[in-house]
């Protein structure tokens, strides 16, 4: 059996940013650019997943479950057009979720993902 790996480890929130678990990655909550616009928070989102991915050697492209979750969720075009620029024709299976988030009202946009690491023979 293979070792579950944790990385970008948060002790003050007890939290790890992303952990392998042997061909999967789970990806924790990602949220960039609080106070801007849903466009810079979607993209600033998609910076920080793709960051952690990096972390263990994935892309965007091996992401194949995100869970999306938005302030308002008439937003969804417009992450709709982020996801085609950034990843690639790689889309992820996905759920949107309208939700009040716990903030003074600047958090616009999270999302969480899984992502897969074919082993290549």
């Amino acid at each position: 059996m293979k070792e579950i790996k944790r990385y970008d480890i948060h002790e003050d929130w007890a939290h790890s940013g992303i952990i392998q678990a042997g061909d999967y990655c789970f990806v924790n909550y990602c949220a960039r650019n609080i106070g801007g616009t849903i466009e810079e928070q979607i993209d600033g989102a998609f910076d920080e997943m793709e960051e952690r991915l990096a972390l263990v050697g994935l892309t965007l492209e091996n992401v194949v479950q995100m869970n999306c979750l938005f302030k308002n969720i008439w937003d969804i075009p417009i992450m709709e057009k982020i996801v085609k620029r950034r990843f690639n024709g790689k889309y992820p299976v996905r759920k949107s979720i309208q939700t009040e988030f716990a903030d003074l009202g600047n958090l616009l946009f999270q999302a969480d993902a899984i992502a897969y690491s074919a082993i290549k023979s």
